[in-house]
């Protein structure tokens, strides 16, 4: 088996009286999708905090690529190569597709020879061959992104979390506020992804969308790991069972 992109060790965080994570272990591999279960206070919102850096674990450890990254700021995180898309998806409605790919780290050019504007051009052409290189069809780029549906919102969030060489992708709920046939190309988008060797954490209280699209789950309950299974090797049932602390 290849070394994990991804290898969280022993990790612990206490909020005053909440343990909120009890020395959680995992690894994640190269084009898989791991899912993180467990129901509200389960602890998953830490954890992924911890992996992208908003929070410093009280003990243990995160590696990446073999190196330990604990205690590194979010955007340290990201530029190594961990991208994680909550459900807001932190993008500009106001602005077109272009920028939103950009956001934060805007393409200048010099007009007259040294006024700094934005090169919006440039920009969306990038853009259009990121969304082509994940098979995403967004027709008109030059609208503000209020204006897309939310599977394409999904997508550009993803296009540009790859354009920017993640290797990781942490999703968040990416399928909870999505209609059925949005929902579909979201799962689409992740098998391409994994083809491509993207390891995914999928975070969803959807365990349709979990059997759908993960090949591990781990279920946490109270901060702790509750249990660790193969999707083909377990059913809706037991992670039930796992999320509710009764297996």
């Amino acid at each position: 088996m290849s070394e994990p992109l991804l290898a969280v060790r022993q990790v612990d965080k206490r909020f005053g009286g909440t343990h909120a994570s009890r020395t959680v272990s995992f690894d994640l591999y190269p084009g898989e999708v791991l899912a993180l279960a467990g129901d509200n206070g389960a602890g998953k919102s830490t954890l992924i905090k911890m992996i992208s850096g908003v929070y410093t674990p009280d003990s243990g450890d995160v590696f990446y690529q073999g190196k330990n990254i604990t205690g590194r700021n979010p955007q340290d995180v990201r530029d190594l190569g961990i991208e994680t898309i909550y459900q807001d998806l932190a993008l500009a409605d106001n602005l077109d597709v272009g920028v939103n790919l950009f956001l934060g780290r805007e393409k200048m050019k010099k007009v007259l020879g040294f006024l700094p504007v934005l090169d919006r051009k440039l920009m969306r052409e990038e853009a259009k061959k990121a969304l082509k290189n994940l098979g995403i069809i967004v027709n008109d780029l030059d609208i503000p992104v209020r204006y897309l549906s939310g599977g394409q919102r999904q997508a550009i969030a993803i296009s540009r979390a790859v354009y920017w060489n993640a290797k990781v992708l942490i999703m968040d709920e990416p399928t909870a506020a999505l209609g059925v046939p949005e929902q579909r190309e979201v799962k689409e988008l992740i098998h391409r992804l994994k083809a491509q060797g993207v390891g995914i954490i999928f975070i969803s209280h959807n365990l349709v969308d979990i059997f759908d699209v993960s090949d591990r789950i781990l279920v946490l309950e109270r901060g702790r790991v509750a249990g660790e299974r193969l999707i083909s090797e377990t059913n809706d049932d037991e992670v039930v069972k796992l999320m509710m602390g009764a297996a």
